[in-house]
């Protein structure tokens, strides 16, 4: 472990820190690209993070400058938020530029004040021996950029204006905490902080369904549950046993599972909403979580997940105590894992998630509305993987832009319901919105088969002229899955299914050579059309790009029998 950190020192030791300028800055309302100035801006915090790694484990003094030269540049630049959140209100105009009189608390300023006050906690004596005054500046600009403007104005994210929750509200907390319980506040002012933080956490949970999914997606369990469970520890240390009780509620427990539940297997995770379908392996956090909230399952299966291709010191993470975390426990995760349990359904009702197993098929179905927060236009859409290969896939969502989260959301191809397992009806899509959901939805959980049912007609806008729009989907476990549509309306029907292996039509089958066989009944006119993928982000889990098969409904029923 002390040579890889060592290593991983002098690897990034050999990169120039990267220039960040205000045309890089602008960019993003100039032209929409965010991901360039991004790209800059995380490279400088993994740099420094690096270094500070690789002098902990030397303990020798010698990346102090490295290190003191890296913060600086920190502490110098204009605003630590990001360009694609530079403006105060939710919503509101992004400004070309950061104002340094105004500085805006988003994730990623509470990112970096939380990584400047961890910074100063493990190398602060040293750091001020070396530079005399660094220290004082690095918490002046701590209390300057974060804390003063946190005590002072009512974020949107904070749960007491302007709309729900989402995982902005426990990701900055947890982040300001961290910024202001690991170095020495006077005792008025960290209670300052911590009685506008637990009421955000509060409003998290009200917000949060009982039964813990991350509607936002698995990738955003890591920001929202996981970033909750790093609250609720930080306010455990500055007052021992205080959050406890809240670790030990049914809910906390529920949230902390939703992350297994939604794994598939290897880094494939069950991806609905802005979720990609290849995820990060599981991390010291999760075991962590799952031991807080007495979950043997969670614990195991993090055990499993995080040391499944050997212990990693998390070189791409930016979060300084989430890196010390993983070396502090690293010999908790080097005993051998428990044995994988029997796999296991799960049903979310508060954002409509149907999920069943069995020892070779993974299937999830997606009911609920299209009011999600990072929502994609999918309801009654399907996921299925068949021994963990991906046999019907959710796209997930591109490199985000300017659009991404604008009024244009839905222009974008991923977010669209003809880009999902789903059909059309005389080319008109699914629209967005919590009016815009599944109705008369029905589960059963046997030891035969399992099953949801729904009538996924109200998604649809009135001009698609549909009466009702039944979906049947079924597990028949340690057989096959049945995709069975009945429609009721004035326009015809087009099916569409996505695959990431390329599909084979042999008459009215499509087959997925050594993994499936797609048997259907009512389609006709099948088209299947290979689509490139350039977006790295949608690269990331679809190399190869995807395939559409289009099919045209023969009447008003349609089904599709995989084995």
């Amino acid at each position: 472990m002390r040579d890889k950190l060592i290593a991983r020192g002098d690897e990034f030791a050999t990169l120039d820190w990267p220039h960040l300028t205000a045309t890089g800055f602008a960019a993003f309302t100039r032209t929409g690209n965010r991901a360039n100035y991004e790209a800059g801006w995380f490279t400088r915090r993994r740099k420094l993070n690096a270094l500070v790694m690789a002098e902990l484990a030397e303990g020798t003094g010698a990346r102090l400058d490295d290190i003191a030269d890296g913060l600086w540049l920190i502490l110098e630049e204009t605003g630590w938020q990001l360009p694609a959140h530079n403006a105060q209100p939710r919503g509101g105009a992004r400004r070309p530029l950061p104002d340094p009189d105004d500085p805006v608390v988003d994730l990623f300023a509470a990112e970096t004040g939380g990584l400047v006050a961890t910074i100063l906690d493990v190398l602060g004596e040293p750091l001020e021996a070396a530079l005399p005054g660094l220290v004082a500046r690095a918490d002046a600009e701590v209390d300057r950029r974060i804390l003063a403007p946190y005590l002072a104005r009512d974020y949107w994210w904070m749960g007491n204006v302007d709309g729900p929750t989402n995982n902005w509200t426990t990701w900055i907390t947890q982040n300001v905490l961290l910024a202001a319980l690991v170095r020495p506040l006077g005792p008025d002012r960290r209670r300052a902080v911590l009685s506008r933080a637990l009421p955000s956490l509060d409003a998290f949970l009200a917000d949060y369904a009982e039964d813990g999914a991350c509607e936002e997606g698995a990738m955003y369990y890591r920001h929202a549950g996981l970033c909750l469970w790093g609250a609720l520890t930080l306010v455990n240390r500055a007052a021992p046993g205080s959050m406890d009780a809240v670790l030990a509620t049914p809910k906390v427990r529920n949230i902390a599972e939703y992350v297994e539940s939604a794994h598939v297997a290897g880094q494939n995770y069950l991806n609905f909403a802005d979720c990609p379908a290849v995820g990060e392996r599981a991390t010291a956090r999760e075991w962590l979580f799952g031991q807080a909230v007495g979950s043997d399952r969670l614990t195991a299966w993090a055990h499993r997940d995080a040391t499944a291709e050997g212990w990693s010191d998390l070189p791409d993470e930016i979060n300084l105590w989430y890196r010390l975390l993983q070396v502090q426990h690293a010999a908790d995760l080097s005993a051998p894992p428990p044995p994988t349990p029997a796999p296991r359904d799960a049903w979310y009702p508060g954002s409509g998630l149907f999920i069943a197993r069995d020892r070779t098929f993974t299937l999830a179905v997606k009911a609920g509305d299209n009011g999600d927060s990072h929502n994609h236009n999918d309801v009654g859409s399907v996921i299925l993987y068949k021994s963990g290969r991906p046999v019907l896939i959710d796209l997930g969502v591109e490199t985000y832009t300017a659009h991404t989260f604008s009024d244009r959301r839905y222009e974008i191809w991923t977010m669209q319901s003809g880009w999902h397992n789903l059909p059309t009806f005389g080319g008109v899509m699914q629209s967005p919105g919590e009016a815009h959901g599944a109705r008369d939805v029905a589960t059963d959980f046997g030891p035969e088969h399992a099953k949801i049912t729904m009538d996924m007609a109200p998604a649809w806008p009135a001009e698609a002229r549909l009466t009702s729009a039944r979906r049947d989907v079924t597990l028949e476990r340690g057989q096959q899955v049945l995709i069975r549509d009945t429609y009721d309306g004035a326009l015809p029907a087009t099916l569409t299914l996505l695959f990431a292996e390329r599909p084979e039509l042999a008459g009215n089958e499509v087959l997925l050579p050594a993994l499936a066989r797609i048997a259907t009944e009512g389609l006709e006119d099948m088209v299947i059309t290979h689509v490139p993928v350039a977006d790295p982000r949608l690269a990331a889990s679809w190399p190869d790009g995807v395939w559409r098969l289009s099919g045209n409904v023969r009447g008003s029923s349609a089904a599709v029998t995989i084995d």
